[in-house]
């Protein structure tokens, strides 16, 4: 029995040792990416992160482009202005063209180098070739037209209220 019971521990040792040698084989180095990218985070004075609607995340902060703009004038008069600057996607959002534009914006106002994550690699943002799009901090709604000024909500006339019918 004793030899037994050691037979199948060696077995299921063997076995274990064999599962991991597979799983290891299917590997293909995603977590190796994900550490290069965690590494090269800390070679960076600020890392902020795109999010939806062409807004940032800045200090786990979601702020719009001209609030970016705002806090970078702040490090500014504040003498914290970074350096290099590192957009990363967020985990609601990838980084966009608009963000990238926004980006252009602020790397021609602050002086700042601004790099991106491009697929697991590094790339410059260069102001002169990205289209360096004017901060906004929201869309102007939309105009009234001339024919829907005097309506309420339900459709009626106001001036139809006012005399009581």
């Amino acid at each position: 029995m004793i030899r037994l019971s050691t037979l199948a521990g060696r077995l299921v040792a063997a076995s274990l040792l064999a599962s991991a040698l597979v799983l290891a084989g299917c590997h293909r180095g995603d977590t190796k990416a994900e550490v290069a990218a965690m590494q090269a985070q800390q070679h960076f004075d600020a890392v902020i992160k795109a999010y939806k609607g062409g807004q940032f995340l800045v200090d786990d902060a979601v702020l719009s482009a001209i609030d970016t703009g705002s806090h970078f004038a702040y490090l500014k008069d504040a003498g914290k202005l970074p350096k290099t600057v590192l957009l990363v996607p967020s985990d609601d959002s990838k980084v966009r063209k608009q963000h990238l534009e926004y980006m252009a914006r602020i790397a021609l106002d602050y002086g700042v180098v601004v790099y991106y994550d491009k697929n697991g690699e590094l790339k410059q943002i260069n102001p002169q070739e990205t289209k360096a799009r004017a901060l906004e901090d929201y869309h102007a709604p939309a105009k009234m037209g001339d024919d829907q000024k005097s309506k309420s909500a339900a459709g009626s006339d106001m001036e139809d209220r006012s005399r009581g019918y």
